[in-house]
This record gives C-alpha cells, structure tokens and sequence, in this order.
C-alpha cells in the first residue's frame, strides 16, 4: 500500500471506532467518496446510520451540513433562496445558501420528504449544480450525498422516484447488529458518556485523532483513474448489467419471471468505478472479477425494478444479484 491508501484506510478504522459491526456500511461510504458518487443508506431506526455518516464528517476536514427530512420541508429549505438584504445602497436581492452547499450533506430519512424536495435534490446529485430563479449555484468540487431512509412499508414514507434512485452510486441495506456487536455498542456509548461527563463536552465523534485533507481524496480519484481494468473484467460488467435487461437468456434461472425492468448504462459506469475504489482500497493497481463480485449488490440491487411474480414470491433484491452473479460466467 501506499501512503494515501494507508491513510484511507486508517479513515476506515477510525470510523469503524465509532460505528460498531457496520463495517460494510463504513467500507460503503469511503468508496462514495473515492468515486464522487452518493450513497443511500437503507435501515430500521436505530442501526447507527446518521452516526456512521457524522463519524465519517467527523474525520474529514471538509464542511458537514444536515438537513431532517419532514412532509412539511421545503424545496428552499435544502437548497437556499434569494432573501432582499438591505445594504449601503438599499435592499439586493441576494442568494442565501441553504446546507446543500456543504462538501457532505447528510439527507436523514429522505424518503419522509414530498416530490418538490425530491426534485431539488436530483438536480444537485446529478449536475454538482443549484439553480434559484434564474441562477444556478455550483455545489463544492468535494460534494457528497450520505442519505438515510427507513423501508418503505413504515409510515409516513414516499418511495424514491427511480429516476434518483439511479443517481445513488450504491444503496446499502443496514442491518441489526449481532450479539458481540450489541454488546460492543453498549461499552462504547457508556464509556463516551463517561468521557462527555469528565470532559464536559458532547461532542465525542468530533473527538476523532484522524483527519484526512480533502485534497487526498481528490488525489486518490486520479490515483483510481490509473488503475489497471481488463478487457475481461469489462466484458463481465456489462454482461451482469446486460442479464438485468434481457434475463431471459439465462433460462435456467428465475431472473426472466422476477425482473420488469433492468439497470441503466449508469449501473456500468458505477460498478467500474466501485470495482476499482474496492480494489484501490485492497492496495492493488488492476481490478479483479472478485471486486466487480463484491459489489454488485451495493450498485445492482436497487437500480432493478422487480416483477410482480418476485414480489408475491417474496423475493428480494439481494436474491435477484446473488442469482445474477451464479449464472453470469466471467469472461
């Protein structure tokens, strides 16, 4: 490994310090950030996912904004909106950056907010831009969005449009945490708190020892962009996205009777990036079929519409890629 790659992965540590047995869930978001992309974190109350996303900001020495998404939020409440301010020469109207313009943004449960906001924030994900009346607003160069929501069947949700669901780079399911880790959880809250009482300060994540200049993010992307990737590797990329779109050419499977719609070309695009990111991490120069493997459930999974056999059948996405990867050959 390198010394960039050492310090990347000594972010990951020191996440996973905050965050017990969500190591998949810290892996996730570091590889967001490597390949500029935006990652959905997707999970019951409770499984630490607004906390992994401040460890994260926590160690970055780059600003962290916020926004709790509501019924009643507002499209202006995320990305700003032009306010009269008097000045020496009377009042201007001048744009008021809302917390979009944050090199993070933490979207906590975005699936609570209505269609508007929704709107505003695809144009951000998508283009790095804000536009207000007849002016768009460039976002940061370091620009990320960490968005968390609950399943879909609890109350008081809007499903994501598909459209910005295809902007995530990955969609991560956050689980319950097993017995060891549950117990970890409980040692690691008492003793913070015990630390916030010595100290007289709340705010242990920001007590982080690491952090990392934005500027060796920026140097890792290049650092991604040189990496080695077959002509092997690529030809099973597009052939695990092109059995999403014509599933009924592997007729020994279920794949033709549980998928109605495959994955776009961004799907290529992310699991390229991402195959890369992870074997960057894993201090390699060339991209193996077992990282394009580890993850295509991140970037597959929620970018295939099912049918409604696989859902009368209970299938689920997960099910949907695992049958994917056992059916697509390499190479």
């Amino acid at each position: 490994m390198n010394q960039l790659q050492q310090q990347v992965s000594l972010l990951i540590e020191q996440v996973n310090q905050s965050v017990i047995g969500q190591q998949h869930v810290t892996r996730a978001l570091v590889i967001g950030l490597l390949t500029n992309g935006h990652v959905l974190l997707e999970g019951l109350p409770g499984t630490a996912k607004t906390r992994s996303v401040k460890a994260l900001a926590a160690t970055l020495n780059a600003s962290f904004g916020r926004v709790q998404f509501t019924p009643d939020l507002l499209p202006s409440d995320v990305t700003g909106a032009e306010m009269y301010q008097e000045t020496a020469n009377g009042h201007e109207l001048r744009f008021q950056p809302g917390p979009i313009f944050n090199s993070i943004l933490l979207a906590d449960e975005v699936n609570r907010a209505p269609a508007k906001v929704q709107a505003a924030l695809l144009e951000a994900m998508a283009e790095s831009t804000v536009t207000v009346g007849e002016q768009s607003h460039a976002l940061p160069e370091l620009f990320m969005v960490l968005a968390t929501q609950n399943p879909v069947e609890q109350e008081g949700t809007y499903p994501l449009p598909e459209a910005q669901m295809d902007r995530f780079i990955m969609k991560v399911n956050v689980d319950y945490p097993d017995d060891e880790a549950e117990l970890g959880i409980i040692r690691l809250l008492r003793q913070e708190e015990a630390e916030a009482n010595r100290d007289h300060s709340d705010d242990n994540l920001a007590s982080s020892t690491i952090t990392l200049d934005p500027e060796l993010i920026l140097a890792a992307r290049c650092e991604l962009a040189q990496l080695e990737v077959s002509d092997m590797v690529e030809r099973y990329i597009v052939a695990l996205v092109m059995a999403t779109r014509k599933p009924e050419r592997y007729s020994a499977s279920g794949l033709a009777r549980w998928i109605a719609v495959g994955a776009s070309p961004r799907a290529s695009i992310a699991l390229d990036k991402c195959a890369r990111a992870y074997a960057w991490l894993q201090g390699r120069e060339h991209v193996l079929p077992d990282d394009v493997r580890a993850m295509a459930p991140a970037v597959l999974g929620h970018r295939i519409t099912l049918s409604y056999d696989a859902l009368a059948e209970g299938i689920a996405h997960p099910q949907v890629v695992m049958e994917l990867l056992d059916h697509v050959a390499i190479g």
